[in-house]
């Protein structure tokens, strides 16, 4: 019989937590086990309806959960001040961000309604322009900022000269290109929380790999069924065997986002062979985030792309 894999979160009562992309796969379990640990949820999603069938579901398994609903597009970055301005009319300090929300490798290039690359202009500056958004509260929260990665960002790299992929569009590169950033922009703003005295601290996680909706077939962007790979993917993960399940691959974030003994500037994920599935711990940083110069030039060049003024 496989071992049950798991983690410890503290208690969160009174803390507030903003989740992307908690509407389904991952998110959905990091939404849940941070409710029944107490915390208010804020789940920000693109579709009302997936929403309220996921916030009806986390409620029937834990029914004292506090969930809010909330609008957000993150390939939008009109939705993301709204939602931000939502947030800071409430007034209420956020204590956790877990940027998760994202998607993976569409087969033809697609655009944001904002013109970035699709992977980059969600995965990554969408996330940008939400922590904008959102930096009052999270001052006044002294939060944790997690940062979703991916096993795809320990190779590959930004491509400065085509940020757009208008020249070459190449869906693993591009969707790599995007985690990196995400990873390069959080270890920075661990770096200049620290230096700034913001009391955030920000640190990073990745899945491992899973069966989760990030893999499956997702007809609105072109990829009409599932892969090959995705398909052994479920074999082996139904099985126990390699990779983790939807469940054990929120755990390195809920780890990140909560462990008493988690980090700012580190990053967690899975530690079994390959980093693919098994339990949560910490792990050294991927060689394309390590580069400290490469990490300015991200928060600089991203905090022009999305118009929104970052905290010096």
């Amino acid at each position: 019989m496989a071992r049950t894999i798991d983690i410890h979160i503290p208690a969160l009562t009174g803390r507030r937590a903003v989740v992307t992309g908690a509407s389904d796969g991952m998110g959905s379990v990091i939404a849940a086990r941070l409710a029944r640990a107490g915390a208010e949820v804020v789940m920000p999603v693109r579709d009302r309806a997936k929403g309220n069938a996921t916030a009806d579901r986390i409620r029937s398994a834990v029914p004292e959960a506090r969930l809010v609903l909330r609008d957000l597009d993150l390939a939008s970055l009109d939705s993301v001040a709204a939602f931000g301005e939502g947030m800071r009319a409430d007034g209420d300090p956020v204590h956790i961000l877990i940027n998760n929300a994202g998607l993976m490798t569409p087969p033809e290039r697609r655009t944001t309604v904002d013109g970035f690359e699709l992977q980059w202009g969600t995965n990554h500056l969408g996330h940008v322009a939400l922590f904008g958004a959102l930096f009052p509260l999270l001052r006044d929260g002294r939060a944790r900022v997690t940062s979703q990665v991916s096993v795809a960002a320990r190779s590959g790299a930004i491509d400065w000269d085509d940020l757009a992929a208008e020249r070459r569009y190449r869906a693993q590169a591009a969707y790599s290109a995007s985690k990196i950033a995400l990873g390069l922009f959080g270890l920075e703003l661990d770096r200049r929380s620290s230096a700034g005295g913001w009391g955030i601290s920000s640190n990073l996680a990745h899945p491992g790999v899973a069966p989760t909706n990030l893999l499956a077939a997702q007809p609105g962007y072109g990829r009409a069924a599932d892969t090959g790979a995705v398909r052994v993917i479920r074999w082996l993960s139904a099985r126990g065997i390699l990779v983790g399940t939807p469940e054990t691959a929120a755990l390195p974030a809920l780890l990140a986002a909560t462990g008493p003994d988690a980090r700012g500037g580190r990053m967690y994920g899975p530690s079994g062979p390959g980093h693919l599935g098994g339990a949560p711990a910490e792990q050294a940083l991927y060689a394309p985030l390590r580069d400290v110069q490469e990490a300015a030039r991200v928060w600089e060049i991203s905090e022009q792309q999305v118009g929104v003024p970052l905290p010096v």
